[in-house]
């Protein structure tokens, strides 16, 4: 009887800390979140501030939050402030050696966010991987694709690779290529595309329309147009004007050549 309650005295405190420091957790990550969030709302809400930089500094803040509830539940254990940092200062190598790949997007996030080459809600493409930019964290970057898949690029990857930003400029170019036959007039092809282009008000005066003669092909004459937008126009716009200059071309007698395939008999 007596080892069992010396058995109980050294297991009920245990029971205790386990229970206490479980509260401390709980409390911990949802204090963590829950300040998170006010900063995040309250940066986002400062129009001179970027809400990349909200997203970013709410991370930093939740994961430093985190950090002082480790130690807590540390030193409900028994375990001081003190061992905890000539611990970790004795396990840094080691520690830096295992995470260098997290310890790197890290990095890589922090000069993501000094230098933004990309922001939230820009479509970019990076590394070959293109999509809306949804989230900017400690440690990664989420996109969306048009077809609302979700891609997690490493933020190390991101700021190491190729990146294009669509949308870092109010306004693009459309670039549309049209095949005419050669017998049509190739002048009133062109035409017809810059008046069709000029009607839409989504197109841009200046830099005016642009339209050239750019390739004689096998079977076609091709035209090129160039035409300036505002960004968030662009894609319409492409669809648009190709479904308006065929129906011109319809209109105008402009014909637009198809492969076609002829079939040669031999007699025996």
């Amino acid at each position: 009887m007596q080892d069992y309650l010396n058995q109980a005295e050294v297991i009920w405190p245990l029971i205790v800390s386990a229970g206490k420091a479980l509260v401390v957790l709980i409390l911990g990550w949802t204090v963590a979140g829950m300040i998170a969030g006010l900063v995040r709302r309250r940066i986002n809400a400062t129009p001179q501030i970027d809400p990349t930089l909200g997203n970013f500094t709410a991370s930093l803040v939740r994961w430093a939050i985190l950090a002082m509830v480790l130690v807590a539940v540390l030193g409900i254990f028994g375990i001081e402030a003190t061992s905890i940092v000539a611990v970790l200062g004795a396990a840094s190598l080691a520690i830096g050696l295992a995470l260098q790949g997290t310890l790197s997007d890290l990095a890589a996030g922090v000069m993501l966010v000094v230098f933004r080459p990309y922001k939230l809600g820009q479509f970019v493409d990076i590394g070959g991987t293109s999509g809306t930019v949804r989230d900017l964290n400690l440690f990664t970057t989420e996109l969306v694709t048009p077809d609302n898949v979700q891609i997690i690029v490493p933020n190390g990857q991101a700021w190491g690779s190729i990146i294009t930003n669509y949308s870092a400029h109010d306004t693009r170019r459309v670039d549309l290529v049209f095949g005419i036959d050669y017998g049509d007039d190739a002048g009133k092809a062109m035409e017809i595309v810059e008046r069709t282009a000029r009607a839409d008000n989504r197109v841009l005066a200046d830099p005016a329309p642009w339209v050239r003669v750019t390739n004689l092909g096998d079977s076609s004459v091709d035209l090129t147009a160039r035409i300036w937008c505002r960004a968030e126009d662009y894609w319409e716009l492409k669809f648009e004007l190709t479904r308006r200059v065929k129906e011109a071309f319809d209109a105008g007698g402009i014909s637009i050549p198809y492969p076609h395939s002829v079939e040669i008999h031999k007699e025996a």
